[in-house]
This record gives C-alpha cells, structure tokens and sequence, in this order.
C-alpha cells in the first residue's frame, strides 16, 4: 500500500520505542530459553527454542536501530545547538517530555538561577503556571506546525514559541514584547490577568506592590464586586485603603485584563495626562463647563477628527435627552442618578455610539471630570434590532387589526356609494360627489393593501414566471412613470430560468423602487434594471439575514440619485419612513415591496452613498422543475348566463352597516334574503326545516362562534349548501379552514355591489 514503507522518520521512531522496550524483549528471550531446557516434551522444546532465538534476532536488530538513532539524534541535536547558541532569545532544545537537551548562551544568562531540568521548571519563577502552557502549545505545535503565545509575566510581556525540531524534539524560545504601558513620561500601570471566576492569573510588578503581594482573587483586593469598568473603585491595598480608575481590556480565552490608575489617583498633576495616553480605553478629561482639556489616542480614534481641545463635549455626542453641561453639573455635586449615559457620537461617516462614564478627580485644588468611554455601537445596534423586530412585529399585528376593521367600514362606505349611484345618471349633480367618494374610497382599500403587504397578511396568487417577460410588460408603464428627463435601461441574463410569485405584486415593487430611483434624481439620470442568474456556493450573509445556497433570480434596480445617508439606511424599509420632503410620499413604497419580496420567499437590500447613487438588490429562489403528467385539455362547454334572482340567501355579517349594504345589494338583484348578525343566530334560523337554502354569506371573524365553525355545523345537515366567506382579513388568515368546506369561495372586503352579486351568482351556477 502507498505510504506503508518504513521511511527514516518511521524508523526513527521505531528505533525511540526499542530503546524503552530493549530491555523487556532480552529478559523475555532468557525466560524462553531456561523454559526450553526445563520442558519435558520434544516438540514444545523446540517451539520455545525458536521462539528465544526469535527474539534474540530482534533485540540484535532492535540494537542496532537504538545505536543508529542515538547517532542521528547526537547530530541532530549538535546541528540545532550551534544553531541556536548565538540567539538573542532565550532558547532551548527539549525532548518530548520537556527535558532540557540543549540550551544557548542567552536562556543560560537569563535563567542561570533557575535553570533546571525541564523546560518547565525553570519558567516556574516567570509564568504561574508553565506545565500547562508548554502542554498546550506543544499540542498545537504537532498540529499546526507550530505554536506560539503572548504572555505577561511580573516583568512584562513575553513571546513563549515552540517549533518541532525533529522526532521527539522540541525547540522552545522566549521573547520580550515591549509593554504598552510603560511609556517614556509615565509609570507602568498596575494590571491584573483574571480569569471568568475572578481568579487572578497573572499581576504585574506595580499590582503587587500595590495589593502587597501576591492574591488569588479580586475579593482580596477590591472591596466590592463586581467591579464596574470605567469606575471609581474601593481597593483594599497594602497600605490602606484606596481609590482606583478600572479600565478592562478582553484578554481572550475568556480572560480580561484589569487596569488601575496609580493608588491616590484623586489627585491629577498638571503632565499626569501622560500616564493615560496609552491606556486601552478611551479616555477624555474634562472642565465643568464641559471643555475638552486633555484626551488620550484612543479617545481620539473612537470620536474622530472633531475632537480637539477647548471643543465642548456637546459638540462631539449627542442623544442625553437634557443639557450635557446639566449633567456635568449634577456629577461634580454628586447629584447625578446614574453613572454612564449612552450617547451618539456626531459622526458623520459612521454611526457609533458610547457608553459615558463620568469620574470627578481634583486637579491642583480645582474640579475636574474624567470621562471614560466604551464602544456601545454593537449594544446599541443589537437593541435597535431587537426593538426594531418588536416594532415590526406590532406593526404587522397593528395592520392586521386595522385592515380588518378599516375594510368592513370601507366596505360600507363603497357599498353605499354603490347603491346611490343605482339611483343616480351622470347627469345628476350629485353623480360626480358620489363618483369622488367612490375613487377615494377604493384608495384607502389600497392603502389597506399595502399595510397588508408590509406586514405579509395579505392574500397572493402565485404562478410561475419569466422575470424577462414581466418586465417586457411593464416597460411602457414604467417608461411613461420615469418621464423625460431619465432614461430607462433594462438587461436580461440570456438564460434567466423561471420563478414563482404574484405578478401584480410583483410589478407593484417594481414600480415603487423605479419610482424612487425616479424622485431621487430630480435633474434626469439613468435608471438600470439589471436580470440574473446567480448561484450560491455558500450561504449569503449580509444586513442580518443569512441567504441559503442555492439557485436565484437577481433583479437590481440601480440609479445615480442623491444617495441615503448611512445612518437612515437601515431605516428604509420601516413603514412611513421617507426621506422625501412632506407631501411628497406616504414612506410605504419600500415597506410594501419588503413585505411582498418577504412573503414570496425572497430577499431584498439595499446599497447606498451619497451623492453615488442607490442599487436595491432582489433575489427570488430558482422554480425547481419537476415533471408533471400533462392532462388532456377538456373541451370548454359555453353556458348561457343565468339570470339573478333565484335563490335563498341566508346572510350572516356582526357589522350593521356591511349586513345592510350587502341585503340591499342582494334583493337588488332579485335573490330573497335571511339576515343574521352572529353564527348563533344563523343556526337558530336554520332550525326551521322548511327553510331551503342555497348560499350561506358568512363573514370569518365574529364574536362567538367563527364562520367556518358555524358553517360546518350547518352543513351536517344541508350538505349541498355553498358557502361565500368574506373577510378584512387575507385569505391565508384561514385557508385551512375554507380547503376542509366543500363548494366554499372567498370574497376580501372591501368588495362593490357588482363584486358580492356576481360571487353569489357563481356559486348558484
């Protein structure tokens, strides 16, 4: 088999474990041959005979593989000591078991007190606990090649790094890392590694001085716990107690380093800003009246290029909901009901918000604050989702409770109107008014929809489509909606394969961000609609949404408008968000297309730079083919239209005015009605078996019993009896429900007396 020869590494380290097993097979050659001489039977001697001579002839060669290994390794391991001996860095050379084998010039110097045995033993001094860390680096070192470590150590940091040197051999070298926060002006800060139990790992020299010495865990050094980062501190130190500024930095690893301002720290010399500028958390001194005095770097790179001295720090954040110079009153009178405040700073390229910390320090006898900051972009932007999905999520139940209650008044109004308008010719004054309230009231109805449709409770007819074809239908529309000034430019994928969704939805998004990229370029431009076919090899993440694999349809609508503002981006898609001026759009354009893409099982985003121009990005899942038996087309057999008025309606609605327009619409065209305002009513009349219905007319939701539970219950015992169900609600609201009733259709509210007449006429015929 490919890769079973024994290679030189292969032998090496068999010739390793026959040193350790050498011994075992002699000693059992011996026992083999005293068992020979002692046995009583010929053929059991001469069995155990070869068996001894066997095993001599292995040890023979066993030796010899130890003899020419033990050469290799002395060569091996003089090559690699010259190597080594002239290393700035402490080096050594260790077997597999840690044992020192060889050791340069430096590492003798440095640990000449220490240097023991193993590589462990003698770092016991410098790392706390060495026996764990060599343990882990060398078992990354066997996979990965090799492993190396930043540590910190009493004094300072140090680089631990390990390198496979062979069959069993390790080289391991130490390097110092210059210590961020030792600086030319300023003493090192005290600093404490801790682990996720408060266990302290690792103290620098400046923290045991200042705790006395050596301790376990945070409960030994600071008086109450937890300890807040950015805050002023109660420490229990060698010399009394204390007061100390704590900073914390992620160590990794689940670990964080503490950092604390020398002890009696009340107190700020006029250079002491110094000892802050390489703290690892942004820090900002500042006057009462809220003037920035002193900052350090990473304060500077966290606010930006708006922070200098003398600029105050209302200038900077924004968002406390009150005056800042207020709040910095209330902090130096020890008056302020919180410590930090989450403020917004005014950043123009990015959104970034801080977590303000305020600390009041006495500087030569004069007030002053100290302002601690911490990076709460990522708090805030998961709070903002979070309240975001609530918000959304209300809102959708909001549009669903309104469109049903909105669609039973509008039906109402548009069925009345309808009824005026029997009485009334277009040469009657009064035609055009009730024309006017019919239009708006068919406008409202389609405000209702797209509410519906923003929050994906709206009822779709989905069919299989060529994303070519829809738009070669709609140019001309969407061509006389861009008008003169711009110009619009459609490119098709040559093979675009089919995708399934509402067309009318469909065109209605279409149209809403052409419309959009229309208004955002007031003095003409260009607007592309760009077709593809794209193909997911890994899932798509972007914008907190995870695309999956797979096969998509890509449609961009891209203009060279004005561009959105990076901080109202993420805003585009909420209802009645618009950053057009007022009048000018009612900001459900994008939340409606959201909705439709969404309830489609699709996917949008949106791309955006001032002044650049905005793409919006569609993707809709590949229609999967799959192989239908074609069913012989049956021969359309043209009836004649029957005539209205033979039939018995029973009419059951909880809304006064919808049950009174559609009666009236109903007996209009002939049919004899029964009314009813609750499913309990309407089994109460149909108690009466002398009664022959044709049609139950039920609204779905009512107080008490529901319409599809009364229906079933009337239909045990007239089982031919068709049933129209009408609804505020989208029919998806309970379409399981309507599939298990036979001979059932569904009517939307709001529908015209036309629309209730001709539904009921069908079901008749």
């Amino acid at each position: 088999m490919p890769g079973s020869a024994l290679t030189p590494s292969k032998l090496t380290r068999i010739a390793l474990h026959a040193q350790k097993r050498l011994g075992t097979l002699v000693l059992t050659a011996v026992l083999l041959g005293i068992l020979a001489l002692a046995a009583p039977h010929p053929l059991l001697r001469q069995a155990l005979f070869s068996a001894c001579i066997a095993l001599i002839g292995l040890s023979g060669l066993l030796m010899w593989l130890s003899h020419r290994f033990s050469a290799r390794r002395t060569d091996t391991l003089a090559t690699i000591s010259d190597f080594i001996d002239n290393d700035a860095a402490p080096s050594f050379l260790a077997d597999e078991e840690g044992e020192i084998l060889s050791a340069n010039l430096s590492a003798r110097k440095r640990f000449e007190a220490d240097l023991g045995a193993t590589v462990s033993g003698t770092l016991k001094n410098t790392l706390a606990n060495p026996s764990g860390i060599m343990f882990r680096l060398q078992v990354r070192a066997d996979t990965e090649g090799c492993a190396r470590e930043d540590l910190v150590t009493r004094r300072g940091h140090i680089r631990l790094s390990v390198h496979p040197a062979g069959t069993g051999q390790y080289l391991w070298r130490l390097e110092d890392v210059p210590n961020a926060q030792q600086t030319a002006d300023g003493p090192m800060l005290p600093m404490l590694l801790v682990g996720r139990t408060n266990a302290v790992l690792y103290m620098n020299e400046e923290a045991r001085k200042l705790a006395g010495g050596r301790i376990k865990s945070l409960d030994r050094l600071f008086k109450y716990l937890p300890i807040v980062p950015g805050t002023v501190c109660d420490i229990t130190g060698v010399e009394g107690p204390t007061r100390a500024l704590v900073s914390e930095v992620e160590a990794g690893a689940g670990r964080r380093a503490i950092y604390l301002l020398p002890p009696g720290a009340e107190t700020l010399a006029s250079d002491g800003w110094n000892v802050f500028q390489d703290l690892p958390v942004p820090l900002l001194k500042v006057s009462p009246e809220g003037d920035i005095q002193a900052y350090n770097r990473l304060a500077a790179s966290l606010i930006g290029i708006s922070l200098k001295n003398k600029v105050h720090l209302s200038d900077l954040m924004e968002g406390l909901g009150r005056s800042i110079t207020g709040w910095l009153a209330e902090t130096l009178a020890g008056r302020a009901t919180q410590q930090s405040e989450f403020l917004r700073l005014k950043r123009t390229d990015k959104e970034v918000f801080v977590q303000v910390t305020l600390n009041r320090v006495t500087e030569e006898g004069k007030p002053a604050l100290i302002a601690v900051l911490n990076d709460a972009t990522e708090l805030k932007s998961l709070e903002a989702q979070f309240v975001q999905s609530q918000k959304m999520q209300a809102i959708g139940q909001l549009a669903g409770g309104v469109a049903h209650d909105f669609n039973n008044l509008l039906t109402a109004i548009s069925g009345h109107c309808d009824l005026l308008l029997l009485r009334h010719d277009q040469g009657d004054p009064d035609f055009s008014d009730l024309v006017q309230i019919n239009q708006n009231a068919n406008r409202a109805a389609a405000l209702v929809g797209q509410l519906l449709a923003f929050s994906r409770k709206q009822t779709l007819r989905p069919e299989t489509l060529d994303m070519r074809d829809t738009l070669s239908d709609l140019t001309h529309l969407l061509n006389r909606l861009v008008g003169e000034k711009i110009t619009l430019t459609l490119s098709h994928d040559p093979v675009l394969p089919p995708i399934r969704a509402d067309k009318r939805q469909l065109e209605q998004v279409l149209m809403n961000l052409v419309v959009n990229a229309r208004d955002a370029m007031r003095q003409g431009g260009e607007i592309r609609i760009v077709t593809e076919c794209t193909d997911l090899n890994a899932p798509l993440e972007r914008d907190r949404v995870s695309v999956p694999v797979g096969r998509y349809v890509t449609v961009q609508v891209s203009d060279d408008g004005v561009g959105i503002a990076p901080d109202k981006l993420q805003k585009v898609f909420e209802p009645f968000f618009t950053t057009k001026r007022t009048g000018e759009g009612t900001g459900l354009g994008l939340s409606t297309a959201y909705g439709i893409i969404k309830q489609t099982g699709g996917y949008i985003f949106v791309d955006s730079k001032l002044e650049v121009g905005t793409t919006f990005t569609l993707y809709f899942p590949v229609l999967e083919e799959v192989d239908l038996p074609v069913a012989a087309p049956k021969p359309i057999e043209v009836k004649p239209a029957a005539k209205h008025g033979d039939g018995v309606i029973l009419l059951v609605e909880d809304e006064a005015p919808v049950r009174a327009f559609a009666s009236r619409a109903l007996r209009l065209r002939g049919y004899t009605v029964l009314e009813a305002d609750s499913a309990e009513a309407a089994l109460k009349t149909l108690e009466d078996a002398s009664l022959n219905i044709d049609v139950f007319v039920t609204d779905v939701v009512m107080p008490g019993m529901d319409g599809p539970s009364w229906v079933r219950e009337a239909l045990k015992e007239r089982p031919g009896v068709r049933v129209v169900f009408v609804s505020g609600y989208a029919e998806d609201s309970f379409g399981e429900a309507q599939i298990k009733i036979p001979n059932s259709v569904f009517l939307p509210k709001p529908f015209s007396l036309s629309d209730l007449t001709d539904t009921v006429h069908r079901q008749l015929h």
